[in-house]
């Protein structure tokens, strides 16, 4: 199934990917950036996501750092 993924770490892109049913938000994330999620707001289709949602064909991911590198 299709959906858009919005990456907004570092210098950001947005593409429509193929994930397989039964994905879920963690799965993805470990996938694609890795790391600590608690460090990253995760929102499907504008609202915030909990680790166990599945995703669904056409929903809208983004992912967004919570702490930025050389700030303070």
């Amino acid at each position: 199934m299709k959906i858009l993924f919005i990456n907004n770490h570092g210098g950001g892109f947005a593409d429509t990917i193929d994930v397989a049913a039964g994905t879920t938000v963690r799965k993805l994330f470990d996938e694609k950036i890795g790391g600590k999620p608690a460090d990253y707001l995760i929102r499907i289709n504008r609202q915030p996501a909990s680790a166990d949602q599945l995703l669904q064909e056409n929903d809208r991911v983004s992912v967004t750092p919570t702490k930025i590198e050389g700030a303070r």
